[in-house]
């Protein structure tokens, strides 16, 4: 008698389980149901994301984000977002992905996956030319700027000398205009950004000081939504071997992929 009791209650926990697990759809087919997929982008980080002169968005992310959708058929839908803002983003189900210069790390991959690399970015430590700096020891005694929640405050935060000071903007471009207006001397960005700003105040002579890291930027997903993820790395898998995320490279940074990305 109890065995049959162990085993009826054993089916209904299984049925009770698969029930749930029914009830349950995952990300990939609220998408497909939706018809459209909403991709959080940062426009404050040219060439990545940035606004056009009608203010549309643009840059290699959007046109990512786009092509993406296109191949999937689906609607794009962008999601407005800054640098501190993007793993919040999926984690509330405000966004299904995150392309966004957003660059795989040990410990966002805690609380997100990611997926295959589709393009890089190089981090740096810039200030005017007449400032001397050559590594993070010359930090030392220094007030440096950067961006909360991207990976060069991470690192500066974790490698940065004792006596440095941190100041933390939301987004590039106010970060940018601290440096500009004379608020900040040093800050870290991203390679492709210390040009922009030095067009916008040539006065400032802004130059490269040392390299920081090299990253490998990745699509966001949710944490635990295998489908979505298998789905997405197929598809930077494809593009990569058709060339058309090598062509959006070239059209932004004149250059090809480097084989951190092309042989992974």
């Amino acid at each position: 008698m109890l065995k049959k009791i162990a085993t009826s209650m054993a089916f209904a926990i299984t049925a009770l389980l698969a029930a749930m697990s029914l009830a349950h759809a995952d990300a990939l087919d609220d998408i497909k149901k939706a018809g459209k997929i909403r991709i959080a982008i940062d426009l404050g980080v040219p060439p990545y994301g940035m606004t056009d002169d009608k203010l549309q968005p643009t840059g290699l992310d959007v046109e990512a984000a786009r092509l993406l959708a296109k191949d999937w058929g689906l609607e794009f839908e962008h999601v407005p977002t800054t640098g501190a803002s993007r793993i919040p983003a999926l984690q509330t189900g405000k966004a299904d992905l995150v392309i966004s210069s957003l660059s795989y790390t040990a410990e966002r991959a805690k609380v997100i996956d990611f997926s295959l690399g589709y393009a890089v970015l190089r981090t740096v430590i810039a200030a005017p030319k007449s400032v001397a700096l050559k590594s993070m020891a010359d930090l030392d005694g220094k007030t440096v700027a950067t961006v909360r929640g991207t990976t060069h405050d991470t690192q500066l935060t974790r490698e940065g000398p004792k006596g440095m000071k941190l100041v933390r903007y939301e987004d590039d471009a106010t970060e940018a205009q601290a440096f500009l207006s004379g608020q900040v001397d040093i800050f870290s960005t991203a390679e492709m950004i210390v040009p922009q700003v030095d067009k916008k105040n040539p006065a400032r002579q802004v130059e490269m000081k040392f390299v920081l890291d090299n990253f490998k930027l990745a699509v966001g997903v949710k944490k635990d939504e295998k489908r979505l993820l298998a789905e997405v790395n197929a598809w930077v898998s494809a593009n990569l071997k058709n060339g058309r995320l090598n062509e959006l490279n070239k059209k932004y940074f004149g250059d090809n992929l480097p084989d951190l990305i092309l042989k992974q």
